[in-house]
């Protein structure tokens, strides 16, 4: 620690820590980077205006095992923090400052939320000291109002803050007592009750809650609450601590007398119970059931009603969960309980005022005392409410209309509301989305079906019965109920049947129980927009989608409307948002089955246009982060004569990849899609467009999925240009795969359907990837020849990306040769010519080859420093592949010159990345340095078990390197860094 600092600069920041680590200045939030530099921050905001030592920073930001640059590490974190904070104002800058033994944090007491927090309760206490409760009371609510959370929630508490925290929450904790006691001493009992059932919830061994509860209660009157508020805190403190209640606890249970009658009950209507029978096999949503039996509680307990909108997709259970919460609050209201079936799906969905009529009578008002007009009907019900402690269920309502004339006014009542939609319109109703259930809570519901036996004896087959049904209660319950009455069926049986989408919908179906049917009542009061974006958005498959393609389907700008009533409609499901901060969406795989039906039957036409859209949506899109990519050479190659649609760039993030990321699955199936429906020109251009994504990031499985779909699409379309694209990406992929003769193949078949079509620029890709593959063989004469040829043609086409990558590969076949004068003035001319068009990718690999150059030189201090630029560039591009081969590299480099844990750190990571993108010859070599490494630190065991790895893979490779490892690794075949 050290000095205390008391300057505190004149420009104002807010640095909260009680929720979320957020800084605020001039109305803007800060950015504060990474993990690290958080933690850093809140080391030095719990302490401000203290010299916070590097020792306890590093304790923090590293408590297992810090780095040996831990210090430095801090030093660059402590500067992205002043840069950040000197980006809203200069002045705030200085804020963070370094002292000799640590660095310091300046701030005001006002500028610290939990210095703030701790003042405002001081205050707050010496205004309850002389007597001003009203005056504490406002002062507590501001100091409770500055929490947004845990202190620092979302950071880990390391242990050298955890006093602290401790000590906030505590103090947090006290401050909500007071609040709760001078409510309550200020009369205002039914706020404070609210808020303490929670809190005792929270905090169920602290008996001072427990005494506020029951003061309140009875100063509210409900003094039989009370007593079950006295019982529930010493059954708790009898089974957590093994221990009575304290004498407080002790002296008010001596004051409460037992209620002879639940006050504010009429006389004149004995209480109903119109609830349905409570499933026996409810499986499940404890924390939602939980979550509004609370929220009811909480609002009976204030003595205003509540009202609960339980919402979700056909078939989830929303009736179940409604009756299950009713029956479970029924003690709360014991005045009565209601249930009536709106009927809002059906065809004939009730009026309010024939309900309205239907609950009047239930209480007590006969035929001909029953008002004539609706407003006077609804009037009439909520002052038979009034007053009442009731729980009312309305099933399956249609409609905010339909519902608005049946609520209560005032009173203590519940209203629990299930309907397909959100019914958003609905004032001050509490809306809870009833979603699917968790695949354990799925696998109950089956057992409890179906028996705990019968699905043990077949677990997969049940796993496969849960998939295929979704997780959706009413599937699951259809097909438990088939098992059920069909003893001699195995799971298995059932679930081949259901692995059949097309006889899905027939197999879920059991006398009045079918999903068919459920999903038919919601597609129904679809408007037509909605309908046919529905059956459109079922043909994209399983994967989720962003907005514009549901604009795309109906060939709109603009369809946000039609999604607000699907997805308000629980037909679509919003599942979060992209990179873009783009929302994206997807249908439950039974409602797309259902859309695929819906779409067979209808305009085929219509929806195969609507497709194709979609896919021209993608594929624009696609060749625009493309275009955007840093990998200059090996880029897309598309038709260029292809009407591209009109599509929102500004869907794209800055980062292209992340795009390509956030849309891989579902841009991989379009490959498959459009190639299914014969759009073979949208398939093998989906696929081209893809593989600057697939170099930089290395998903070689979709790579190769889609390349194979894309070669038969280019074929079926009859293009020798679309074919030689296919193949020339094929003879990439073939290449990171060690497939030499097989990649060769490709190049070779690539340039000459390049050379029937006239593309010279064509002809020198493949060229290029040709000369890569003789180099590795050791055919250096045909190579040299390939590259010169494919300068001069790329310097025709005015390419100079490509010329750069030609001679970056003629710089590789004179470094093979040994003659490292010409390599280097080879690779040199392509790192100037890379730097002067702005390719930063290309870039780095002369780096790298520059690197290689000097390592075979012996000058392993330059080759450290190219190597490091290299992957300074890969890593900031984002390049998985590239990184890996470069920390290899840089991994070899360390090992031959005795750093040690530099190496064994590069070289692990670089295995991870080979491993992970599946390159064995790759993954060979490394093991073999690192077998190389464990030797040289004596670990004779770890050493031997690397060695046989390099050993195994090489054997299955059918070759051995010829030489040593650091050229194998030189000599990696890469056409983007030939």
């Amino acid at each position: 620690m050290g000095e205390l600092i008391g300057q505190v600069e004149t420009t104002s920041l807010t640095i909260r820590v009680l929720g979320p680590l957020e800084v605020t200045a001039a109305g803007r939030v800060i950015a504060l980077g990474g993990p690290k530099p958080r933690l850093l921050l809140a080391a030095l905001a719990l302490q401000p205006n203290v010299v916070v030592s590097t020792d306890v920073l590093v304790e923090v930001l590293w408590p297992e095992s810090a780095p040996r640059s831990a210090a430095a590490n801090i030093r660059t974190y402590v500067h992205s923090l002043r840069r950040r904070f000197a980006e809203i104002h200069p002045d705030l800058g200085e804020r963070i400052s370094s002292r000799a033994s640590g660095y310091l944090l300046t701030a005001s007491p006002d500028e610290l939320d939990h210095l703030a927090f701790a003042a405002l309760a001081g205050q707050a206490q010496e205004a309850l000291d002389a007597g001003e409760a009203e005056s504490a009371l406002k002062l507590l609510d501001r100091a409770d109002a500055l929490w947004c959370g845990e202190v620092l929630e979302g950071l880990p508490h390391d242990h050298s803050w955890g006093a602290t925290v401790a000590r906030l929450a505590e103090l947090r904790l006290s401050v909500q007592e007071q609040r709760l006691r001078a409510r309550i001493g200020l009369g205002r009992s039914g706020e404070a009750i609210a808020e303490l059932r929670g809190l005792v919830t929270e905090h169920p061994l602290r008996e001072e809650l427990w005494a506020q509860l029951i003061v309140a209660l009875r100063a509210a009157g409900r003094t039989g609450d009370a007593i079950e508020a006295y019982e529930s805190a010493e059954r708790v403190l009898r089974e957590e601590l093994d221990a009575e209640p304290g004498a407080r606890l002790r002296e008010l249970r001596a004051t409460l007398v037992p209620e002879s009658a639940v006050p504010g009950r009429p006389a004149d209507v004995a209480p109903v119970c119109q609830l349905p029978l409570d499933l026996p096999d409810f499986t499940g949503r404890d924390a939602l059931i939980h979550d509004v039996v609370t929220l009811l509680q909480e609002r009976a307990d204030s003595g205003t009603p509540a009202v609960v909108v339980l919402s979700g997709a056909p078939g989830v259970g929303k009736s179940a969960v409604a009756v299950r919460v009713a029956h479970a609050v029924r003690d709360e209201f014991p005045d009565g309980q209601l249930h009536v079936d709106l009927a809002g799906t059906s065809s004939s969905p009730r009026a309010p005022m024939s309900v309205l009529a239907e609950l009047l009578r239930t209480l007590g008002i006969p035929d001909a005392g029953l008002p004539r007009e609706l407003a006077e009907r609804s009037a009439l019900l909520r002052s038979r409410l009034a007053g009442r402690r009731m729980c009312v269920v309305l099933d399956d309502a249609g409609s905010e209309a339909q519902v608005r004339p049946l609520l209560p006014g005032a009173g203590a009542c519940a209203v629990l509301v299930t309907s397909r939609i959100r019914l958003p319109g609905l004032d001050g109703a509490k809306p809870v989305d009833v979603d699917l259930l968790p695949e354990a809570e799925a696998a109950r519901l089956l057992q409890g079906i179906v028996g705990a036996e019968r699905v043990a004896a077949e677990p997969e087959s049940a796993a496969a019965i849960l998939r295929q049904c979704g997780h959706l209660p009413l599937a699951i319950r259809v097909a438990g109920a088939k098992l059920t009455h069909r003893p001699g069926w195995t799971l298995r049986l059932l679930a081949d049947r259901l692995g059949d989408e097309r006889r899905r919908l027939d197999e879920l179906r059991v006398g009045d129980l079918a999903v068919r049917a459920s999903v038919t009542l919601s597609y129904d009061l679809l408007p037509m927009s909605a309908a046919t974006a529905f059956r459109g958005l079922g043909l994209l498959g399983p994967v989720q989608f962003p907005a514009w393609a549901v604009a795309a389907v109906l060939g709109r700008r603009d369809a946000e409307d039609v999604l607000d009533v699907l997805v308000d409609g629980h037909l679509v499901e919003l599942v979060g948002s992209d990179s873009a901060g783009q929302p994206r969406y997807r249908l439950h795989d039974l409602l797309r089955v259902y859309a695929v039906e819906l779409a067979e039957r209808s305009d085929a036409a219509k929806t195969r246009a609507g497709l194709r859209r979609v896919l021209e949506g993608y594929l624009g899109l696609a060749l625009e982060a493309a275009r955007r990519m840093p990998l200059h050479f090996f880029g897309a190659y598309c038709d260029d004569e292809l009407p591209r649609p009109a599509v929102p760039f500004d869907v794209l993030p800055d980062d292209p990849a992340e795009w390509f990321a956030a849309e891989r699955r579902t841009t991989v199936a379009a490959v498959s899609l459009a190639a299914q429906h014969g759009f073979d020109d949208l398939a093998w251009q989906l696929a081209s467009a893809l593989t600057p994504y697939f170099d930089l990031r290395g998903p070689q499985d979709d790579w190769h999925s889609t390349h194979l779909v894309a070669l038969a699409a280019a074929r079926r379309s009859g293009s020798a240009r679309a074919e030689a694209i296919v193949q020339r990406n094929l003879g990439q992929y073939l290449l990171y795969q060690d497939e030499y003769a097989e990649a060769r193949v490709a190049f070779e078949e690539s340039k000459k359907l390049f050379d029937k079509v006239d593309d010279i620029q064509g002809v020198a890709v493949a060229l290029t990837g040709l000369s890569t593959i003789l180099r590795i063989e050791g055919e250096d004469g045909p190579a040299l020849d390939h590259c010169h040829e494919a300068l001069e043609l790329f310097a025709e086409a005015g390419d100079p990306n490509g010329e750069a990558v030609a001679r970056l590969g003629a710089g590789a076949v004179w470094m093979a040769r040994g003659c490292y004068a010409s390599a280097k003035r080879w690779i040199t001319d392509a790192l100037e010519l890379s730097a002067a068009i702005g390719d930063r990718h290309r870039e780095a690999h002369a780096f790298k080859r520059l690197g290689l150059l000097f390592q075979h030189q012996g000058n392993l201090a330059a080759a450290r420093e190219h190597v490091d630029r290299a992957i300074a560039i890969f890593t900031d591009l984002g390049d998985d592949h590239c990184v890996g081969y470069a920390n290899q590299n840089l991994g070899e480099l360390c090992l031959h010159s005795g750093d040690f844990a530099h190496a064994q750190l590069l070289l692990v990571n670089s295995l991870a990345v080979h491993r992970r993108n599946g390159d064995r010859r790759s993954e060979a070599e490394v093991s073999q340095l690192l077998g190389e490494l464990h030797r040289a630190l004596s670990q004779p065991e770890r050493s031997r078990d690397y060695s046989e790895r390099a050993l195994a893979i090489w054997r299955e490779l059918s070759t051995r390197p010829q030489e040593p490892a650091a050229v194998v690794a030189e000599q990696r075949p890469h056409i983007a860094s030939a």
